[in-house]
């Protein structure tokens, strides 16, 4: 990977807003292809905007920088309120629930399992909808639960510094086995309970961890490429680069190039090719890149003297780690997820691969990747320590070890997706007495009820 300085290339402005017609025709396409038997708690069509829905969305800039030669960074986190990419399809869900709000008169209550990421910017999308008049918190709310393990990753708001708000909006804290447990946890409430805890409210419950609800806001990713960076025949190679638990994003993004290679989109060109995927993971949930490699993790042998664990016979897994089950961010909880079966076609088909990344390689690296980061105007701490979401280092420090050992052809252009990057200092955290403790989900129903209640 060669240096460069660095170069703007350019900023799609509110590209929720700017590519609506794109989304739409993403929406249409997924509401073809689902089950008609597993219909979604409120239709899969966007609301057109208006002048009040753009102040809204008016959060979603979508930046592209050339990092160096063949190194581009698709900034996917300028949303203040969340850093993250989450903030997308938060907003569009929100956007469905306002709708279906006035055109049925049935309020909407989100029940969201996270481990952080998700349901805070959930969060900060209902919260938005409040400021800026989109909707009132009497036909719009939402209850989070999150693992206990994942207290660090959960970030305030507005809707924590209010008592009102803060009582209609809880989020609870669960005692699970494992992180992902609270995604059973909000299930069986939803199949249990929800029915007899929303009696005669008027609210409507609507469990989010749905694939579709995800994809249709990333498509604009394709979008913005296709705007900023189109694909052209004489293009060179390119791979997509991104930190991924299930890797929704990409899928999102392949959403958003059937519908430009459709031509769906008017005004955007059709790409020529299919970019490849390139997938970086932790060795606590490699999953996915195990699954897209086919092999498994490899044994790693404890080094005494230097405290650490060490292999030399894959390239794509970590050479040193601390841990061989090393959990570097609670972001990415998700084990086996069913997302390989997709995944792993288009990176067969269209090309790309996978890397699994140490908490000390990225520390090792940690003052490239903030070079790199810094020539986007993204300023990472010197302190890992202050450092919450690591999403945009995971995924540099895998391109640039991906580069070292020869995991990437030659002459391959990379676009790393930077899909997430804070700390307390830049958003701050929620404070734990902001919390309810749930162990059980009669324990979630009853905080449920009361959000409708307050």
């Amino acid at each position: 990977m060669s240096d460069a300085h660095p170069e703007h290339i350019g900023t799609v402005r509110n590209a929720l807003a700017r590519h609506h017609a794109g989304l739409q025709a993403a929406a249409r396409r997924l509401t073809a292809l689902r089950d008609a038997s597993a219909p979604l708690p409120v239709p899969l069509v966007l609301p057109e905007p208006d002048e009040v829905s753009r102040r809204f969305t008016d959060v979603t800039d979508v930046a592209l920088t050339r990092l160096a030669e063949d190194l581009y960074l698709l900034d996917l986190m300028r949303s203040p309120g969340t850093r993250t990419t989450k903030t997308f399809a938060s907003l569009t869900m929100v956007a469905r629930a306002v709708d279906h709000v006035r055109r049925t008169g049935e309020r909407i209550v989100f029940l969201t399992p996270t481990s952080g990421n998700k349901g805070s910017a959930l969060r900060d999308a209902v919260a938005r909808a409040y400021a800026t008049g989109f909707a009132r918190p009497e036909e719009l709310r939402v209850v989070m639960v999150a693992p206990s393990a994942s207290t660090a990753k959960l970030r305030g708001g507005p809707l924590s510094e209010d008592s009102a708000l803060r009582a209609a909006n809880p989020v609870a804290l669960a005692d699970v086995d494992t992180p992902a447990g609270v995604k059973d946890l909000a299930r069986e409430v939803v199949d249990q309970y929800a029915e007899e805890a929303l009696a005669g409210t008027g609210f409507r419950c609507w469990y989010t961890l749905d694939l579709d609800n995800y994809r249709v806001a990333d498509s604009v990713r394709a979008f913005a490429e296709a705007e900023l960076l189109p694909l052209l025949p004489d293009s060179p190679p390119r791979w997509h680069a991104h930190a991924v638990s299930s890797g929704y994003g990409l899928l999102g993004y392949h959403l958003g190039h059937q519908v430009l290679t459709d031509g769906l989109h008017p005004g955007l060109p059709a790409p020529a090719r299919h970019p490849g995927f390139f997938l970086v993971q932790q060795l606590a949930t490699a999953d996915m890149v195990v699954s897209t490699l086919g092999r498994e993790v490899p044994r790693y042998t404890h080094d005494p003297a230097a405290a650490l664990w060490r292999q030399s016979g894959d390239p794509a897994f970590p050479t040193v780690t601390d841990d061989p089950a090393e959990v570097l961010d609670p972001t990415f909880y998700t084990k086996r997820p069913v997302t390989s079966r997709d995944i792993d076609p288009l990176i067969a088909r269209h090309g790309g691969g996978g890397v699994v990344v140490s908490r000390r390689e990225c520390l090792d690296r940690l003052d490239r990747v903030r070079d790199l980061a810094a020539g986007a105007g993204v300023t990472i701490d010197g302190d890992p320590a202050r450092i919450r979401e690591w999403s945009l280092i995971k995924v540099l420090t895998g391109v640039l070890i991906a580069r070292e050992r020869g995991l990437v052809p030659p002459g391959t252009q990379i676009v790393a997706h930077a899909s997430g990057y804070y700390t307390d200092e830049t958003v701050p955290p929620l404070a734990v007495e902001h919390t309810e403790p749930v162990r059980t989900a009669q324990e979630l129903a009853k905080v449920l009820t009361a959000s409708v209640g307050a």
